[in-house]
């Protein structure tokens, strides 16, 4: 479903990814794992092309990413993102918010459109608020309406950069609850996250990055357990040991 062949990024004289080729089957939860400034959040950037490459092809379900144009925006619509920040418009009641990308890019009618939006908002939880605004919500409210938002586009693939960061403790856990449910269902997910809980439980593998470059491409039970690298070893201790 996704596959990275020689990928190279480079922020000036910083080489943020250093020679990326990784494969990611149909149906897997893949979780990225490293210290601060590893390349996680920009590797997830690039599988959508938020972050151009430097070197190397991108491909998601077969199909080259390109790098611009109307073919780049066609190839983003199946894939979702969802960020630290919901990036919600404000203006806007929840349900717009669902409905505006199948309503403007695939010409969805607003009774289509709708009845697909109160029907995820429904799975997330939060189809009572439907009427309301962003601001009416707590952040894990308004994470949850911007996970609808990204699957009311009918993804074959979901990314998440670190998700729940900005989120408040007791609010984590229910967007964490989303996301594992859409790793039940089937979605390819790929996600950078903080949460060692999740990561354990709900992905099928990990990888744990450093200075760029992918240093351990394992199972949790195999990474959390015995670690090969000694990166990853002073990395768990110091996430683990708090």
């Amino acid at each position: 479903m996704i596959r990275l062949a020689g990928v190279n990024k480079y922020f000036g004289d910083y080489h943020a990814l250093k020679d990326i080729n990784l494969d990611i089957p149909a149906g897997q939860v893949v979780v990225l794992l490293g210290p601060s400034g590893s390349g996680k959040s920009t590797l997830c950037r690039t599988i959508n092309r938020l972050e151009t490459i430097d070197e190397g092809e991108i491909y998601i379900d077969g199909v080259l990413l390109p790098e611009e144009g109307r073919q780049l925006a066609q190839l983003r619509s199946e894939v979702g993102m969802c960020f630290q920040q919901f990036n919600l418009f404000s203006h806007m009641t929840i349900l717009d918010n669902v409905t505006l990308a199948p309503m403007k890019v695939r010409g969805e009618s607003r009774r289509d459109a709708e009845k697909h939006a109160r029907e995820l908002l429904t799975r997330v939880g939060i189809e009572a608020q439907a009427d309301k605004y962003p601001a009416q919500l707590s952040g894990g409210q308004q994470q949850r309406v911007a996970i609808a938002r990204s699957l009311a586009m009918k993804p074959k693939v979901m990314l998440f950069d670190e998700p729940t960061s900005a989120l408040d403790p007791e609010m984590i856990n229910e967007v964490l609850d989303v996301m594992a449910s859409l790793a039940r269902d089937g979605m390819t997910m790929v996600c950078v996250t903080h949460e060692m809980g999740f990561a354990r439980k709900v992905a099928d593998r990990v990888l744990f990055l450093a200075d760029g470059a992918i240093v351990e491409d394992t199972t949790p039970a195999k990474f959390f357990s015995d670690p090969e690298s000694d990166r990853a070893r002073d990395f768990l201790a110091k996430i683990l040991g708090h």
